[in-house]
């Protein structure tokens, strides 16, 4: 089991099934949402456990998808796709080491111009 919450301890939760690898997003919407690109991994609904959620909020972002954030301090925390039974968990808001490793880059021709992906840019399957 691992935990997670954002910076200020307002959403705190518990991931109590396994975690797939780490993707990193770099479409427009997530590069506009955290700064950079938006890297998580995935696990079921059933296993994502909120201890704290007074301010999470969540903001429908299109037509597909939802994204879930802390409405005091702004920490970017979940995606989640309409209709999916898992959910993304921004991996930088998993206390302690995650022990999880990058597996992939999705959305790569949209990233931000002042980077270059090590290793080439290579897709993922999207959640």
């Amino acid at each position: 089991m691992k935990t997670g919450s954002c910076l200020c301890g307002g959403v705190r939760f518990e991931l109590r099934g396994p975690l797939d690898e780490v993707i990193a997003c770099h479409c427009t919407q997530c590069r506009k949402q955290t700064g950079h690109h938006w890297a998580s991994t995935h696990t079921a609904d059933a296993d994502l456990h909120l201890i704290s959620s007074d301010s999470l909020r969540w903001y429908r972002s299109s037509e597909q998808a939802q994204r879930g954030f802390c409405d005091r301090c702004g920490s970017s925390l979940f995606w989640k796709r309409v209709g999916a039974t898992v959910t993304s968990v921004c991996v930088g808001s998993i206390d302690g080491p995650s022990g999880l490793t990058l597996g992939g880059h999705i959305f790569v021709a949209d990233k931000g111009d002042y980077y270059y992906i090590s290793g080439g840019d290579y897709a993922k399957e999207q959640y």
